[in-house]
């Protein structure tokens, strides 16, 4: 349920994104082959979400960061070389992390099938499962981009053109907070019991430092980055307390934030056309300018905050009851705390962008000169798209039921496997001889 849901919207996001980007082809991108890497991403991002098998999963991860490549650096600027080069170092290293665990996995139980590892794994050996375990940890909390292992998102996300950083935000870090939900959760349930504290570190500390880097940030889409950063600690938050609610609400987290982070890129490409500028301390006015860009962003910003009734509040209602529900009161402080730092930061965003009158400095209480509108193409394509994923944002917030009912059976099916085991309805495993019970002779 959980992947199919996954993949369900991240193919929405796309199609959103292809009519988004009618408004700014560029000749050059699509002779150098948008489209096909566009579609080559989407097949890595359904593939993985999609596939139980662990190796397969790589292959997966594979194809995607090839396409993701192409698209970081598809415009030739040397901006976008930068922020290629600190993606791909960290995510090369992060793959090898991965290989190495699968080989040694492989190698401990015979078998990389999700099915049978959940089978085999509570009789291998607990110390080297313990060690792959945090193999993966590592590896997929770098492609997740979570703390200590974020730092490459800001510096290359805002480097690609608005609808290629709406597919990465939204998509690109979800399929590693899905990998983690499978291996610690229902692959791996032992160790993840060893990681409790870390992942309760990692959980509070990514909650809290990323909206502050948001605040901190005049770039629009850099401080975009930061939000993303920030949704990332929820879902591990889910992770650090694994009950019913935890894991519910991660996976329900982890779907808005498809949308949600998706839709904020989008809009942020259509202020950057309308001011001209990235930073935000050049911005201003657009209230005036433009009413619909306006309310599309703060309900965005709330959505991102998790206030009621928007989508990102039912998420985390979840996660703070698991919290709450398991006297962890750290984790439900920064679950509440990150509400709170990405209001302001959303809300500081919102008020240079939209309330100020004009430009920071002598100019604040002019009127902005340097903004332009929206083309008659521009309104077709890329604010009507942008309106209706907005527009589903704010449906789905209103009418959760089918999430909050899609999340509990997601959650059941990870902490309870065997539904999932018996569907894949392979034959029993031949155990390594070391799993086997010892021969007992009379």
């Amino acid at each position: 349920v959980m992947g199919s849901g996954f993949a369900l919207a991240s193919s929405f996001v796309t199609l959103i994104v292809l009519v988004y980007f009618q408004a700014e082809i560029v000749a050059r991108e699509v002779r150098y082959g948008f489209y096909p890497l566009v579609l080559l991403l989407l097949a890595g991002v359904t593939g993985a979400f999609l596939t139980g098998d662990l190796f397969n999963l790589y292959v997966w991860f594979e194809v995607m960061l090839i396409a993701s490549f192409g698209l970081m650096i598809i415009g030739g600027r040397k901006m976008q070389l930068d922020g290629a080069v600190k993606y791909g170092v960290l995510n090369f290293l992060a793959t090898t992390f991965f290989l190495i665990g699968l080989g040694y996995l492989y190698g401990l139980v015979g078998t990389l099938n999700m099915a049978d590892v959940i089978r085999v794994a509570s009789s291998a050996p607990r110390g080297p499962m313990t060690a792959i375990a945090a193999l993966f940890l590592l590896a997929f909390s770098m492609k997740a981009a979570a703390f200590p292992v974020n730092a490459w998102l800001p510096a290359s996300y805002h480097t690609t053109d608005a609808a290629v950083s709406a597919l990465f935000g939204g998509l690109l870090t979800k399929v590693g907070v899905y990998a983690l939900l499978r291996i610690m959760i229902s692959l791996l349930p032992a160790s993840r019991d060893v990681f409790d504290p870390v992942l309760t570190a990692i959980a509070v500390i990514t909650l809290l430092i990323a909206p502050m880097g948001a605040i901190a940030q005049t770039n629009l889409r850099r401080a975009i980055g930061f939000l993303v950063i920030g949704g990332i600690g929820a879902v591990f938050a889910g992770m650090a307390t694994p009950s019913l609610r935890g894991v519910a609400g991660s996976a329900f987290y982890a779907f808005h934030s498809i949308l949600t982070m998706s839709a904020l890129y989008l809009v942020a490409g259509l202020i950057e056309r309308m001011t001209q500028t990235t930073d935000i301390r050049h911005m201003g006015g657009l209230y005036v300018a433009n009413r619909t860009l306006s309310v599309m962003f703060i309900v965005l910003v709330f959505a991102a905050a998790g206030l009621p009734p928007f989508l990102g509040f039912w998420p985390k209602l979840l996660l703070t009851e698991a919290a709450l529900g398991q006297a962890d009161w750290l984790v439900a402080f920064a679950i509440l705390a990150n509400s709170i730092l990405t209001l302001i930061a959303g809300s500081r965003l919102w008020a240079y962008i939209f309330w100020r009158a004009g430009r920071q400095g002598k100019y604040s209480e002019q009127e902005n000169d340097r903004l332009r509108k929206l083309t008659v193409k521009e309104n077709k394509t890329a604010l009507s798209s942008s309106m209706v994923l907005v527009g589903t944002i704010v449906f789905l917030g209103l009418w959760p039921n089918l999430l909050f009912s899609s999340s509990w059976v997601a959650a059941l099916d990870l902490l309870q496997p065997d539904r999932y085991v018996n569907a894949v309805g392979l034959a029993p495993l031949a155990q390594p001889d070391y799993l086997k019970p010892p021969e007992v002779r009379p």
